[in-house]
């Protein structure tokens, strides 16, 4: 998917969904539900742009279990739809999390450390729904990579440009000032010099599990060992 660059262009503006976008979303959220209720036990949560609405064709269905449990709990669950295991951080700063590829645009993520409360935020900022709320047929506000606002509404959403009105998005959101600012600061950047890439993407072969995975890669690399340790351990 190409990179999508912020917007700083208009003030508020609503875009009304076709047919076809509303086809979209109910396929993708059909899918998610499917794996959601598998992992129903987990408290599993929908995010990004199937949680707002804001869909394309390409989107992803992006699914993150927000608590610590064993991954082969996880992979229990999911008996069957694993296609790919990998283990990856955004920078040596970033929650350490393990992803299991359903298909090319469907993941489950969870954390292989004990998440901070601002690790979690994140998912709130771009917009999270949990089972019950996906069974409703509701959807939740979040920012997009463009840096808009998407606020749901019955026609489709209301988009609204974030930098500038950096408080008012937390209070819509949920979330504190500093993640706003945070994210802002991050996507401005990467629109400015281009995206670094990602610190950790690594491969779990068939014969561990994510956290046997996890001690090898925490044993030759002192950011990831440094993160471990900060949270008690795998």
């Amino acid at each position: 998917m190409p990179r999508e660059k912020v917007v700083r262009v208009w003030d508020e503006r609503e875009v009304v969904y076709s047919p076809r976008r509303w086809r979209y979303l109910r396929e993708k959220r059909e899918k998610a539900l499917k794996i959601m209720e598998r992992l129903s036990q987990f408290e599993p949560q929908l995010y990004g742009s199937v949680a707002r609405g804001d869909v394309r064709r390409d989107s992803d269905v992006d699914v993150f279990i927000p608590i610590r449990v064993p991954s082969y709990l996880i992979e229990l669950a999911l008996e069957g739809l694993v296609r790919r295991r990998r283990i990856v951080m955004a920078t040596p700063w970033h929650l350490t999390k393990g992803v299991v590829e359903i298909d090319e645009e469907t993941t489950v993520t969870f954390p292989l450390i004990e998440p901070t409360d601002r690790e979690l935020e994140f998912y709130r900022w771009g917009g999270a729904i949990d089972l019950v709320g996906i069974r409703k047929g509701e959807r939740v506000p979040g920012v997009n990579k463009k840096l808009v606002l998407i606020i749901p509404t019955e026609r489709g959403h209301i988009e609204r440009e974030v930098v500038g009105r950096e408080s008012e998005v937390a209070r819509t959101l949920g979330v504190s000032v500093d993640i706003v600012r945070e994210r802002v600061h991050v996507l401005t950047r990467r629109d400015r010099i281009g995206r670094t890439g990602i610190y950790l993407n690594e491969e779990v072969p068939d014969w561990m599990t994510f956290e046997e995975a996890l001690k090898v890669i925490a044993d030759r690399d002192p950011n990831v060992r440094r993160k471990v340790r900060e949270s008690g351990g795998v």
